[in-house]
């Protein structure tokens, strides 16, 4: 049945019906439809999604949610690619909306681009395609979960949420509703990761029995704004109450917003949240660990007094899983180097964006055979998500694989803050035996907003 149906949207039979109504309105009426015709059978959410996939000749339209820092990068992405039309923007600070606007107007040369505070209202939009969110880490759950609702495809940010269960509920609204995810852990995108991955994937160091995963430590100065931990009014410009919004409310201070917002728990995770999205995605790539968790962490994290800041800026956890390769995840460790490296029974590699390299050296050199697996090739990180809009197919960063990939990083904070180790079911994604830690598995949500 899935065959056939895919077999008719590709003929076109529905073309006309898509030309009447919106993308996602037909979408669910078609869900619907196939449901009473084929029940109890259940199709995948991708193969439905067939019928809104965008015409080879079309635009596909975004609209870019948090144009800050990250976000303005992203944003630039999509505008050099020939097949996207940027129309709108959104961000809280009004510095940053205005900054995005006129980039966007620049490259059409035009004044057509939107700008809006709200990102519900830029989501209202039915034109819209796709969106960009680059957005802090308290952030990501209900824009996401909002689009999925809209009917929009998303690019978002690493770490794919602000707790375990926040990144549970992205993954079930974005498979619900059968919208494509790309996650920003751009290094799968690069060949020099591919090639470590597919090295310790096709068994050429032998059977893995550790790996370590090297993260940076301390707080660095992102934003420039150290040491101005005075709390003032916030600036006419940022909608300060709707910036915090899920998350507790304190007080405006200028070095704890943009882009220094990381070294709080209450927004982000530390150096240890930020980049186990990258170097620990990598690891689960290469061990083939990419829908799983650790049934076993602990961990020690320095939490020094700081008048503004609470995240660790040393930290080590061990984890163990249920294949029996045990993971160490370290920040300010001289016996951990940054990246990613796999020992084995026959050898090692490890890899960082600063080079490759392996024991015995030879591997360096390995060619790939036809019996060896092939891991997925990406065109380029945005490149691969605007293909996968259009061909409904998943991303090389879907929502789930992302969703594992902070796994750990979750867990390790929980064991760090407890002093204690923690036993964690992955198929149920609970911690097993202290009601304590599993509660910090989510967040409460400041009112009026929820998941």
């Amino acid at each position: 049945l899935a065959n056939r149906l895919i077999h008719v949207f590709q003929e076109g039979a529905f073309f006309f019906i898509m030309q009447e109504q919106k993308r996602r309105d037909f979408i669910k009426q078609t869900a619907a439809w196939l449901g009473a015709l084929a029940a109890p059978t259940v199709l995948p959410a991708r193969v439905i999604a067939r019928a809104g996939r965008i015409l080879p000749s079309e635009k596909i339209v975004m609209g870019c949610i948090g144009v800050g820092w990250q976000g303005t990068d992203n944003m630039l992405n999509f505008l050099s690619e020939p097949d996207v039309r940027i129309v709108a923007v959104c961000d809280l600070d009004r510095n940053h909306a205005e900054n995005a606007r006129t980039l966007v107007n620049k490259k059409y040369d035009n004044n057509d681009c939107a700008v809006y505070h709200d990102f519900r209202e830029l989501l209202a939009r039915p034109d819209i395609d796709a969106v960009s969110l680059g957005l802090p880490d308290h952030w990501h759950a209900i824009p996401v979960i909002e689009a999925a609702e809209a009917g929009k495809d998303c690019y978002g940010e690493k770490p794919f949420a602000h707790s375990l269960r926040e990144g549970r509920a992205m993954v079930d609204a974005l498979q619900r509703h059968g919208r494509v995810w790309q996650t920003g852990s751009w290094q799968r995108s690069l060949e020099r990761f591919r090639f470590a991955c597919e090295l310790v994937y096709n068994g050429c160091i032998g059977r893995v029995n550790h790996v370590q995963v090297g993260l940076p430590a301390g707080y660095s100065d992102f934003a420039g704004t150290f040491g101005r931990d005075r709390v003032t009014p916030p600036p006419a410009e940022l909608d300060y109450d709707f910036w915090v919004g899920p998350a507790p409310y304190s007080p405006y201070i200028e070095s704890r917003t943009h882009k220094n917002w990381r070294w709080h728990l209450d927004f982000g995770g530390g150096q240890l949240t930020d980049w186990i999205g990258h170097h620990g995605d990598i690891a689960h790539w290469g061990l083939g660990l990419d829908y799983t968790g650790p049934i076993e962490i602990e961990g020690f994290g320095d939490y020094p007094s700081h008048p503004v800041y609470n995240t660790a800026t040393r930290y080590r956890i061990s984890t163990r899983y249920a294949n029996g390769v045990h993971m160490t995840i370290a920040g300010g460790h001289k016996d951990i180097r940054s990246g990613t490296k796999w020992i084995g029974e026959d050898g090692w590699v490890w890899v960082d964006r600063g080079g490759i390299d392996s024991h015995p050296k030879s591997l360096l050199n390995y060619h790939f055979g036809s019996n060896d697996r092939r891991l997925y090739r990406s065109p380029g990180h945005c490149r691969n998500f605007l293909d996968c809009v259009r061909s409904r197919g998943l991303t090389i960063t879907p929502a789930e694989v992302a969703h594992r990939s902070a796994t750990p990083g979750h867990l390790g904070q929980i064991a760090m803050l407890l002093g204690r180790k923690l036993y964690f079911d992955p198929e149920k994604e609970v911690i097993l035996n202290d009601p304590t830690a599993n509660a910090m598995l989510g967040n409460s949500l400041r009112s009026p907003w929820s998941l």
